[in-house]
C-alpha cells in the first residue's frame, strides 16, 4: 500500500531520509509530505521511530473529482468494508487546494455519505451506530485530482507523550527534533540550548543520542483497528528498543526563568531521558563553553508573541557577543522569525535555511562548518 507522511515545509528530505533508514521503498518527496510503499507493519514501524513527520496516512485510493458526483463516486467505490467495522467511527476532514471543489465543508459532507453509504449496505444497516474505534477519513483535492486516506496516528506524532504542558509559544517536538538533525548532533559532541524553555530541543537532542524512538511512550489510533495486529505494534516496540544506545552524554539547557527549568526537568523525566540532559537557570547573555567543540540549538524569543521587538534585538545582541566567544569548531544553529536577526546578532549566518514553526514563517541561521 501508499504510505503518506505529511509534515511541515522545510523538513520534507529529513522525513525522506527518516523513512530510507526504516528501510521503506519508492521514498519520494513532494511539498509538504513525503510518500512510500510499505505493509501494515510499516504503519507500525513509522509512527514508532519518525522524529519529523507529523502523522501516517494509509492512502485508500486516488480519482479524478472535477464535481461532486464524481466526488461521491469515487468514495463509494472504494472497499470501506476492508477497512472499518460496522460499529467504527469514521469522521471526515480534508482539504482542497486549486480545485473547482473548493467548498470543504460541503467536500466533508459527500465523503461521509458516500463512505457511509456503501457500509451500509455492505452491513445491511440502514443507521451505522459509530460507538468503536476511531477510522479518521482524511481527504486532499489537488487539481481536481482527490486523494482519500485513513489516519493511523490519531494525535500528531508531535504528541510524544512526554510533554503535557509547557511554557508560552512551545516548539514542536517535530520541528525541534528537525533542528537537532539539521546541527548533525549524534551524541558525541557537548549539545547546548541556552534557551530551553520546557526543555524540547534538548530533550530531542537526547532521544536522538540514544536512538530511542520517540512513540514508545505512547498510543496509536491503528493499534485499536480490527484488522491491524496486535503483535505489529509489539513488534515494532521491541525492534526500536534493541537499537537503543547506553552511553553517557553532554546534554544541557538553561534557561533564566526557574519555572521553565523545572518544567524542562519534568518533561526529561517523562521522556526517559532524565540521567543524560542538565537543566540550569542560567542567563544566555552570559553563556560560555570551553570545549573544543559542540552544537548549540536554540530556539529564542522572536519579539513577536513573547516580547516587544526592541527587547528581542537587545538580547540576540548580547547573545551573539557570548556566541562569538565560542571555540572555532563550535556549530551554532538559531531559529528565528526576526527579519533583522543577523544584524542583531552580530554575524551573517554561513547558511540559511527556511522553516515554518506551526504557521510562523522562520528562517534557521546556521553558523559553523
Amino acid at each position: 500500500m501508499t504510505l503518506t507522511v505529511p509534515c511541515l515545509f522545510g523538513l520534507e528530505s529529513l522525513v525522506a531520509d527518516e523513512m530510507k533508514r526504516l528501510n521503506l521503498q519508492e521514498v519520494r518527496a513532494e511539498n509538504g509530505r513525503v510518500h512510500c510503499l510499505g505493509t501494515q507493519a510499516d504503519i507500525a514501524r513509522l509512527n514508532m521511530n519518525l522524529r519529523c513527520g507529523a502523522r501516517v496516512l494509509m492512502e485508500l485510493g486516488s480519482f479524478p473529482a472535477k464535481d461532486f458526483e464524481a466526488l461521491f463516486q469515487g468514495v463509494y467505490a472504494l472497499p470501506w468494508e476492508d477497512y472499518i467495522p460496522k460499529d467504527g467511527e469514521f469522521p471526515v476532514k480534508g482539504y482542497s487546494l486549486n480545485s473547482q471543489l473548493h467548498s470543504v465543508p460541503a467536500c466533508q459532507a459527500i465523503v461521509k455519505k458516500a463512505s457511509a453509504k456503501r457500509l451500509g449496505e455492505k452491513y445491511g444497516m440502514e443507521m451505522l451506530p459509530e460507538t468503536g474505534s476511531r477510522y479518521q477519513l482524511q481527504f486532499a483535492i489537488v487539481r481536481d485530482v482527490a486523494t482519500v486516506y485513513l489516519d493511523t496516528s490519531g494525535e500528531g506524532l508531535y504528541k510524544r507523550g512526554y510533554r503535557a504542558q509547557g511554557v508560552v509559544a512551545p516548539l514542536r517536538e517535530t520541528l525541534a527534533a528537525a533542528l537537532v538533525t539539521l546541527s548533525r548532533y549524534r551524541g558525541r559532541d557537548p549539545f547546548c540550548d541556552p534557551f530551553c524553555g520546557s526543555g524540547t530541543i534538548a530533550i530531542e537532542a537526547a532521544l536522538i543520542a540514544k536512538n530511542r524512538a520517540p512513540g514508545l511512550n505512547r498510543s496509536f489510533s491503528a493499534q485499536k483497528w480490527k484488522n491491524m495486529d496486535a503483535k505489529l505494534w509489539q513488534d515494532a516496540a521491541q525492534e526500536a528498543r534493541d537499537r537503543e544506545f547506553h552511553g553517557t552524554y553532554d546534554i544541557w539547557g538553561g534557561d533564566i526563568d526557574p519555572a521553565a527549568v523545572e518544567l524542562a526537568r519534568h518533561n526529561a523525566e517523562l521522556a526517559g531521558v532524565g540521567d543524560c540532559v542538565h537543566f540550569e537557570v542560567a542567563d544566555a547573555a552570559k553563556f560560555h563553553r570551553d570545549s573544543e567543540y559542540g552544537q548549540l540549538v536554540t530556539n529564542p524569543p522572536y519579539g513577536e508573541r513573547l516580547m516587544e521587538r526592541s527587547e528581542a534585538e537587545a538580547l540576540y545582541r548580547v547573545f551573539g557577543a557570548a556566541c562569538r566567544d565560542l571555540p572555532p569548531k563550535w556549530r551554532v544553529l538559531v531559529l528565528s522569525s526576526h527579519t533583522e536577526f543577523e544584524r542583531s546578532f552580530g554575524k551573517q549566518a554561513d547558511k540559511k535555511r527556511k522553516l515554518y514553526n506551526g504557521m510562523l514563517k522562520c528562517d534557521l541561521f546556521m553558523y559553523g562548518k
